[in-house]
Order: structure tokens, then sequence, then C-alpha cells
């Protein structure tokens, strides 16, 4: 993945957003994978749906950029590997390129979809969900306010790429893959913990510019603003995700 600014400890992922995970089931159900199958996952993070399509009976590698995902992921018994998703390096060795909740971490994005090409046999399929276009715009708004107040212009330090499905599916044909399905899928979700978690484990490259004495003041400045749209009355909050969950074939010839 590019250069975040962002870092993953996998006790506080796991604390702040086994969700991810939790919910990638559908995407899981759209790659059907089968025993035998030689299938690549980008963007393990700590092996959690790697782990599921090990235990399917498939040959499973998993890729990361974070060294600590990857040892988490190697704690498991699985063939985890640091790798920059713009970067891959396999030639022709996999059935299937799987990834969840990843990609809009990962650019340059042509790189990517070209890396995934390269990676599977001809015949073989990408399938893949991340955040689509309107994914945390709420969030991102209120981070990019609280940058603003301090003037900081916040742009330059937003890590994520949340494609429409037109872009997505264009990028896609260009490099050849015929798409069999693709859609945005609104999902509110519900979060563990208060929006600092969230925030603390996702947004860290909002927080870049700022002084590390300063950072706890600005998380507490962008919960206060999210309060009123993303915090219901029983005090549970929630974040306003949006999914773009695909699958695309690489021809056989």
């Amino acid at each position: 993945m590019a250069n975040t600014n962002q870092s993953w400890d996998p006790d506080a992922y796991a604390r702040n957003a086994r969700f991810v995970s939790d919910l990638g089931a559908p995407v899981v159900d759209l790659l059907a994978p089968q025993a035998g199958e030689r299938i690549l996952d980008l963007g393990c993070g700590d092996g959690a749906l790697t782990t599921r399509l090990a235990a399917m009976g498939c040959d499973v590698v998993g890729v990361d950029s974070s060294a600590l995902q990857v040892e988490a992921c190697r704690r498991l018994g699985l063939d985890a590997r640091v790798a920059d998703g713009a970067r891959l390096s396999f030639d022709a060795e996999f059935d299937a390129v799987f990834s969840n909740a990843a990609i809009h971490w990962m650019k340059p994005v042509d790189d990517v979809i070209a890396g995934v090409w390269r990676a599977l046999r001809p015949g073989g399929r990408f399938v893949a969900e991340f955040g689509g276009h309107g994914c945390v715009e709420t969030i991102k708004r209120a981070l990019l306010d609280a940058l603003r107040r301090r003037g900081i212009d916040g742009d330059a330090f937003n890590p994520w790429y949340f494609p429409t499905v037109e872009d997505y599916s264009a990028r896609l044909a260009r490099r050849g893959f015929a798409v069999r399905y693709i859609a945005l899928i609104p999902r509110p979700t519900p979060l563990p913990t208060e929006i600092n978690g969230w925030l603390e484990t996702f947004a860290q490259s909002f927080m870049a510019p700022l002084d590390e004495k300063d950072r706890a003041g600005f998380i507490d400045d962008v919960r206060e603003s999210l309060r009123t749209k993303l915090c219901g009355s029983d005090g549970k909050w929630f974040a306003d995700y949006v999914r773009l969950r695909f699958a695309a074939d690489k021809p056989r010839t």
C-alpha cells in the first residue's frame, strides 16, 4: 500500500475494527472458493478471512503492507508476506485474487489492478470489496473541517480512494478484465467502541500534520462534531460506510 502515515496494530485493530472481517461473508460468497484453488488475499490484515479461506481447503497466500499484521497471520500458521499492493511481483500463479476492505488504501490505483492481472492465471478471477463512492463521507468531512479550523489543508493527507462504479469498472475494463458484477452497497455500520476508537485506528493520516500533544484534542473535536450525525439516542455510534463489491474475470486467452 502507499505510504499514508498509517500504521496497523493487530491488537487495536481486533479491538476497534473486528467488524471489518466479520462483515466480509458476502464477498467470500461472491468469491465462491473451491478446495484446491490457489488464492491471493490482497491486504490480508490479521488473517481473519485468510484463515477462513484456508479452512475451505484453499492454498492461500496473504500479503499486507504491515509487518505487524503479517506477523499476526504467521502466528496463525498462514503463508503471509509483506508486500505493497501496487507492486505485486506474482506471475500467473493464482486462480483468484481476493480482497476485503483494503484496496481503498492502495495507490496508484491502476498499478494495483495491473499487479492483480499479472498474478492471475488465464481464466482467473478478481473478487473484492472495499470503500466506494461516499464511504465515510460524514467522517471525512469532519476530519477535513477540524484540520481547516487549525489552518491546515487536509486534502493532502486523505489516504483513501473511494471510486464510483463507473470509475472502477472502466479501470478494470482498460486492463482487460470482464466485469461480471459490480455494485455500490450503503452499509451504515455499528461500531464496537466510541468513534474515538475508529479514528485512532483508521484516521492516523489526517493527524500526521499535528503535534503528538494536540492529537487527543483533535479527536475529541471531531467526535463532538459527529455526535449529532453518527451517534444514536442510545449512545451507540455507527460509521457511514459504503462498499464497492465486484467480481471480474481475466479471459482464458
